[in-house]
């Protein structure tokens, strides 16, 4: 009786005894987005109220957990700074996340080049890890999990950029963090959700590719394969979706190889996902990736899937809040499709951030994009998007610059540069109709504006 009693009392006493479960990405070592109203949540005693004391604050947020114990909340935050801690109260229940910085917090995703690290003997990060100590830059590391529904959490927290915690840490995402911190003098939060090898769908929400037969069409080409998922929807399922809410200055993103084979419906596919994580973050978030590198796809001579994929990612850009770095530069071997120049890289795209969202003065920061053309007689002149400065040409002729008449018959052509114009000829080619620049899977083009960014390769015809 005695012991029954006991079991009673532990029963009916249970509720006084209130839960606290937070999303692992709410832990010590965090970063939140600074001058903010962010998104706090977590679960609690159904039904029960749930207390929010954040130091930086005087005042106590209070929330009523629902029905199904889930509760939600809003933090004001302030200016950057820190260490900050977060006090959780539910019943006699009390939870308190410690060393908390406020800031800049930017999402990091994509396939292997994102995700591309020390561990793959990658020299620049083994060169910087023994001199890697910066407490203002806080890393969360997404682990590679697949599912077939949605998931509420992840099993990663974050910590503080060591030695240790960046070896492994995307490359890409560890320079941005320290160029941005340097430049901005704040905090910086970097989370990596990035797996090798997996193609667009997989980061886009089920719904979003069922409703479209096209992208369901695209979708189904992807076949199993061993380390890897192979199912659209799954990596946004378990490694974004959980941090949807999650407040953060915007998103990079560097993939696209795994799409070559249906390079036509990468630009539909490219800006469903990015419109389907803004509605899902419910902010208009900034969106800034990387067009892929020249690459030996072993491609048709006649269909050049890398140059075609290049080209769709370039048309996505008619998203809003898009920016896109072209990196044909940056490839020592085009038989790798993991460009080791990863530094590179993430300057271009914190420079992007840094006049974009940050309002740093800058102009040419990005890489000029086609945006017309003209016949003028025997000539075509090239008109280009994010061009104020001039062109310049590094050698002594630009290279992979082709021009046809309506044979199609492409021959090596002339050009002149007028500051931002580029006006192409050849006398072999009396009545042009069409220029391509760069539009092999390998070429590597030797045209800049004047910072030094490679012109993004083109063509002016659809044949």
């Amino acid at each position: 009786m005695k012991h029954i009693f006991s079991i009673l009392l532990l029963f009916f006493a249970a509720p006084l005894f209130a839960q606290i479960n937070l999303p692992s990405f709410f832990s010590d070592n965090m970063v939140l987005q600074r001058n903010a109203e962010v998104n706090f949540w977590g679960w609690g005693n159904r039904g029960g109220q749930v207390l929010i004391i954040p130091s930086w604050s005087k005042d106590t947020v209070k929330v009523k957990a629902t029905g199904y114990a889930r509760f939600d909340a809003k933090l004001k935050t302030p200016e950057a700074g820190g260490p900050y801690e977060i006090t959780v109260v539910s019943g006699r229940n009390r939870k308190v996340l410690k060393n908390i910085l406020i800031g800049e917090v930017w999402l990091c995703s994509g396939q292997s080049n994102m995700q591309w690290s020390s561990y793959n003997k990658l020299q620049e990060m083994i060169d910087e890890l023994p001199n890697v100590n910066n407490p203002n830059i806080r890393l969360l590391q997404v682990s590679n999990i697949a599912t077939t529904a949605p998931q509420e959490n992840i099993y990663d927290s974050w910590q503080e950029c060591t030695s240790q915690t960046a070896n492994g840490f995307s490359a890409i995402g560890y320079f941005i963090a320290k160029q941005l911190s340097k430049d901005l003098n704040v905090p910086i939060g970097i989370i990596n959700s990035s797996w090798g090898g997996t193609p667009a769908e997989f980061w886009t929400p089920a719904k979003y590719i069922e409703n479209d037969p096209e992208l369901l069409k695209n979708a189904k080409v992807h076949k199993p394969a061993a380390g890897k998922p192979h199912e659209y929807a799954t990596l946004w399922n378990a490694m974004v979706h959980p941090l949807a809410g999650y407040n953060i200055a915007g998103a990079f993103w560097y993939q696209g190889e795994s799409n070559v084979g249906t390079y036509s419906g990468y630009n539909k596919l490219f800006s469903t996902m990015i419109k389907s994580w803004r509605e899902a973050w419910k902010s208009d978030f900034p969106f800034y990736y990387v067009q892929i590198a020249p690459y030996d796809y072993k491609s048709p001579a006649n269909e050049q899937k890398g140059a075609l994929l290049r080209e769709q990612q370039a048309q996505t850009l008619d998203v809003p809040k898009t920016a896109m770095a072209v990196i044909t530069d940056l490839v020592p071997d085009v038989k790798n499709i993991h460009p080791t120049r990863k530094k590179e890289v993430a300057e271009r795209l914190s420079n992007i951030a840094l006049a974009e969202v940050y309002n740093k003065k800058a102009i040419d920061y990005k890489s000029p994009v086609y945006k017309s053309y003209k016949v003028d007689g025997n000539k075509i002149i090239i008109d280009f998007n994010y061009l104020e400065g001039k062109l310049q040409v590094k050698g002594k002729d630009i290279t992979d610059l082709y021009i046809a008449d309506d044979s199609k018959n492409f021959v090596p052509a002339n050009y002149k540069i007028d500051k931002n114009k580029l006006i192409v000829f050849s006398k072999e080619i009396k009545k042009p109709v069409a220029v391509r620049f760069g539009f092999t899977d390998v070429a590597m083009p030797n045209l800049f504006n004047d910072r030094g960014l490679p012109v993004s390769p083109f063509r002016t015809d659809n044949w």
